[in-house]
């Protein structure tokens, strides 16, 4: 992992107030998390047998909503879980209580708590908390990406036949053969494959260097929101298959070493393509 140099001082210094306030409103939700541990939890399914939310989501999401409603009231909100109203100021949160519930629900490390502050349609800060890990990143646009408070940068160099990829799978089984086409195509050509279950974690793991690279189809704003950010501002090269904003189509994030390289193989295999 190595640090950036310091970015130019092109951020609103309000940035750097909403990164606080996403901090913050994350830690409340993984609070909640550490402190469930072991509990009996309620668990339901959404759109497939595999896309899980329980009690604590619905929980975590309230808990960071009230958070944020008492600190900005007139703020717009989206959140996962239900969460959204409309707001006066221009800004609106984007939530993911628990990204990666399956993982939460088993006891697996990857799962994260996700809050991003949007400004003029463009994402301006954010925060992801890995409750296992203990470790929080956070970003606002112009300021450069942390974890823990200090500065982070995507993998310098890179070879693309040792590169370690990240990726998910979607919740709809009938895609999931479409997907397991691309990594045929994909893992010949590349170091290696980590599934770890979470998005928000995964594109924070490219923000530090933990992994070169990561993709997924069919995720939702509040899926990439916060941790499409944290990479860009480590200085990774976020966007989908076709040099356009990350979007539920495609979110594509990686260290611009190896980007190149690995959005040939991906377009070659038409990986948005489920």
């Amino acid at each position: 992992m190595t640090e950036p140099e310091t970015p130019p001082s092109s951020a609103d210094p309000a940035w750097g107030h909403l990164e606080k306030l996403a901090a913050e409103a994350a830690d409340v939700a993984a609070s909640l998390l550490r402190a469930q541990t072991g509990a009996q939890l309620k668990i339901s399914a959404k759109s497939s047998r595999t896309d899980l939310v329980t009690d604590m989501d619905v929980a975590c999401e309230a808990a960071i909503v009230d958070f944020l409603t008492s600190h900005r009231p007139d703020d717009a909100i989206l959140g996962e879980e239900g969460s959204g109203r409309d707001g006066t100021t221009g800004v609106r949160w984007i939530i993911d209580p628990i990204d990666g519930t399956v993982n939460f629900i088993y006891g697996h490390p990857g799962f994260g708590v996700s809050v991003a502050a949007e400004s003029g349609g463009q994402v301006v800060a954010g925060a992801v908390i890995d409750p296992v890990l203990g470790e929080i990143f956070t970003a606002h646009r112009g300021g450069g990406a942390r974890l823990n408070g200090n500065p982070i940068g995507v993998r310098p160099g890179g070879d693309l036949a040792l590169a370690l990829v990240a990726t998910g799978f979607s919740y709809d089984h009938s895609r999931r053969r479409r997907q397991a086409e691309v990594l045929g195509e994909l893992l010949p050509l590349i170091g290696d494959i980590r599934r770890v279950g979470g998005a928000a974690v995964d594109l924070c793991s490219v923000a530090c260097g933990r992994v070169d690279a990561f993709f997924e189809v069919g995720l939702n704003p509040w899926d990439y929101a916060a941790g499409a950010l944290i990479c860009q501002e480590a200085g990774g090269m976020v966007q989908d298959l076709h040099g356009r904003p990350p979007n539920r189509d495609f979110v594509f994030a990686s260290a611009p070493s190896v980007a190149d390289a690995l959005l040939a193989i991906l377009k070659s295999a038409q990986a948005d393509r489920i």
